[in-house]
């Protein structure tokens, strides 16, 4: 027989469960426990059940009560009752209590999970009820058995799992350009095609806020620089043809006027043709910075998801050597820099400069200019972050540098690091293309759980964690190795498969369920009609295995994090290209793209930790703070130098082919000091690293606008106001106020130490 449970899964039968159950009333009885009685109720009750293939809990115990009343032991039945009542009580309670702290607007993991959702304003709180209430749902009737189990039991983390009864998917590698040359439709009003930067600027915002709307995930513009650059030419026609006007002359022969670059100069005694053209230049520049700064003003404040959060949007540029491209990135560096508001750093889009040997990295290059200026630009407000294209796993054959449409072959990433480039179904682009889902395998847990299992077979009982490898020999490292790999790949295979049943679900979608997304943006996608399955069109994104916690896994495993042991780091590397083998094993079977992803954990990398000091206490170097260390990264609390790290966490970045990020923390006042971001730079190319950031701190007064590096300030030096604003970068991208951010991330940035050399150095 089958038992329907409260919340409609079905389970096996088991008798024990109405034994304990009855015993359990008993045991509060002045008589006892009368274990022959209870299993005569027990038979009483299977003899009244016989012959149903199914029955549901509370028939079972309707007859257990019965059953009760009618023996000798009716005070047995009132406990029984008084039992069933509680555990009722209790089960709505923790929902409710839940559900109170969002109505209060209590700070805790729930409410900021996410830095950039504000879980406080109505909106916001709808959300969380939304994402709360539905997270069961999905356990109960949408996960595998041993998925719910492993996710349960910390095993594994299935992220977006809110989202997963919508069938919506994770991100896009926006092709903007289809837009812009094309139009679109968004709920009951038409673009046309755009004319002029005024108008690509703004269909940029509305499109990327559509269709977020549609998605669970951000939205990245792949080439930036490439779709807008033909606005601003049509731009500067508009202005000679201004002039035409003007002047009542006919100066349609400027209207193709070759042009090395778009710089406001004075008119001076420029005369004729020349004097045009440079009044035309002039005029257009400043249109592009005011799209530019509208573009950065729109992406910080449109909001998407019901009007709760701003649109997770990124920007990649840095190729384009046109002089109408390095117009667009000119301006939206100036304008960034310049900042929103009162001078308050953008938040968003996350900017991404792609680096690029011979076209945007050597004093050579065309657009060494423009690179030197996004280095000071980061030095003061953080992006842009910059995009290794020379790293080997970022190459693409069919790049040219003679193609005018060579951004199509080029890597292109999510600001948070998502990353998508290989396809098994079309050629090797990101554009049209997203991540579908990822899941992410906790490797602290399966390294406690094979310490723990290790010592009851060998009988040695030493002290896990940091210092705990003077204990182990050659013949036990061995076998802590063998048995963590085997545990990991079960860990492993139900999370692919868990990706693999989410995939087969969201493939039951049609597309006018993503109306935007489904009608040409994404790859595939122009060719289905509005009731046609999306399954075809899906093949294209991927589906990521992430993970987090190597350091701690690693001290668990050997004593030692990797960037304390060369032997640890050796180990390190095998675990990840286990993942990684994995990935690549199961997109064979599948036909489908998986990936290894370096998890960008904010809300999870408390999460896990909890849970696992709950269940296996303080553990020196592991469960001893709030937070595991993101994916490869060497632990934020641990001193070293920018290339000692860099030479550490570089090998994983070619086997995190779903994405990766490369951190440095920088001291003092990196606004004089943009040489270090060069640095930083220098670092991604010596050593194949694909995408880095560079960390540092502004504090800022909101009502003078007063800006330093002093992490601690509680009041302006200039003004004496209280009202201070001190931006950090959380995981990818930044976050406006740390009042939001979660507690494992608040006793991260706490720990954070600079990774100081010479080169970092602030000047004088």
């Amino acid at each position: 027989m089958q038992v329907i449970k409260r919340d409609g899964r079905v389970t096996t039968y088991e008798p024990e469960r109405i034994i304990k159950a009855v015993t359990l009333a008993m045991s509060h009885t002045t008589q006892g426990v009368d274990v022959e009685l209870a299993d005569k109720i027990l038979a009483k009750v299977e003899k009244q059940l016989e012959g149903k293939l199914q029955a549901t809990v509370y028939e079972i115990q309707d007859l257990v009560e019965k059953n009760l009343m009618a023996s000798p032991r009716k005070e047995v039945a009132q406990e029984y009752i008084t039992y069933r009542y509680n555990r009722d009580i209790a089960r709505k309670s923790r929902s409710k209590a839940m559900l109170l702290e969002i109505i209060e607007a209590k700070s805790n993991d729930v409410t900021r999970e996410n830095a950039n959702m504000n879980a406080d304003t109505p909106a916001g709180m709808m959300m969380k009820f939304a994402s709360e209430t539905t997270k069961p749902f999905v356990d109960d009737f949408l996960l595998s058995e041993e998925a719910r189990e492993a996710s349960k039991n910390s095993y594994i983390h299935i992220h977006d799992k809110d989202y997963y009864p919508t069938k919506s998917l994770t991100c896009l590698q926006h092709p903007l350009n289809k837009i812009l040359q094309g139009g679109f439709r968004a709920g009951h009003g038409s673009s046309r095609p755009a004319k002029r930067i005024e108008t690509a600027s703004i269909i940029g915002c509305i499109s990327m806020e559509t269709i977020q709307n549609e998605m669970h995930g951000g939205q990245s513009i792949p080439a930036f620089d490439f779709y807008l650059a033909p606005y601003v030419r049509k731009t500067y026609v508009e202005e000679v043809k201004r002039i035409e006007n003007l002047l009542g002359l006919n100066l349609s022969h400027l209207y193709d006027k070759p042009i090395d670059d778009y710089l406001i100069k004075e008119l001076g005694d420029l005369k004729g043709d020349d004097r045009y053209v440079q009044m035309a230049i002039n005029e257009t520049v400043k249109r592009v910075h005011q799209a530019m700064e509208a573009f950065i003003h729109n992406m910080n404040t449109i909001h998407s998801r019901g009007g709760n959060q701003v649109v997770f949007s990124s920007i990649n540029y840095g190729t384009d050597t046109s002089a109408e491209g390095r117009c667009i990135m000119r301006e939206i560096l100036l304008s960034t820099d310049r900042g929103v508001g009162n001078g308050e750093t953008p938040i968003f889009p996350i900017q991404i400069w792609k680096k690029k040997r011979g076209i945007s990295y050597l004093p050579e290059d065309r657009n060494y200019d423009i690179y030197k200026l996004a280095c000071r630009v980061s030095s003061k407000r953080f992006y842009p972050n910059f995009l290794n294209l020379d790293a080997t796993f970022n190459v693409n054959d069919k790049w040219d540098i003679n193609d005018p449409d060579r951004h199509y072959y080029e890597m292109a990433t999510m600001g948070c690091r998502t990353r998508v480039y290989a396809n098994r179904h079309g050629e090797k682009s990101t554009i049209g293309r997203g991540n579908l889902s990822f899941t992410t395998v906790n490797l602290v847990k399966i390294a406690i759980e094979t310490m723990k299992e290790i010592q009851e077979k060998t009988g040695h009982k030493f002290e896990l964690g940091a210092g705990s490898e003077e204990f182990i020999d050659e013949k036990l490292k061995k076998q802590i190795r063998n048995l963590y790999l085997g545990k990991l790949e079960e860990y492993t295979t139900i999370a692919i498969k868990q990706l693999y049943d989410r995939y087969k679900f969201q493939c039951t979608a049609i597309a006018k369920q993503f109306p935007l997304l489904m009608s040409g943006m994404w790859l595939g996608s122009d060719k289905l009609n509005p009731n046609d399955s999306v399954e075809d069109v899906l093949k294209h994104g991927t589906l990521s295995l992430g993970f987090i916690g190597l350091a701690e896994a690693l001290t668990v495993l050997t004593g030692k994090h990797h960037a304390e042991s060369v032997e640890s780091q050796k180990l390190g590397l095998e675990i990840v290209g286990q993942l990684r083998a994995d990935c690549d094993k199961y997109s064979d079977k599948y036909d489908l793209n998986y990936t290894l992803l370096a998890t960008p954990a904010e809300g999870l990398a408390g999460k896990f930790t909890k849970k696992d000091r709950r269940e296996f206490g303080i553990i020196r170097g592991v469960t001893d703070k709030d937070y595991y260390t993101n994916s490869n990264h060497v632990p934020v609390w641990y001193k070293c130098t920018a290339e000692e790290k860099a030479k550490v966490e570089a090998p994983y970045h070619e086997l995190e082919n779903a994405g990766h990020i490369f951190y440095v923390e920088l001291d003092g006042d990196a606004a004089h000091n943009p040489e270090a971001i060069e640095a930083v730079v220098d670092l991604m190319d010596k050593y194949n690293m694909g995408y880095v950031s560079v960390n540092h701190t502004r504090s800022r007064c909101y009502d003078c606008g007063f800006e330093n590096a002093d992490a601690e300030l509680k009041a302006c030096p200039e003004c004496g106001s209280e009202k201070i604003d001190t931006i950090q970068r959380i995981t990818g991208y930044l976050v406006g106020t740390t009042a939001r951010w979660n507690d494992g991330k608040l006793a991260e940035l706490k720990d954070r130490v600079t990774h100081t050399d010479k080169r970092f150095t602030p000047k004088k």
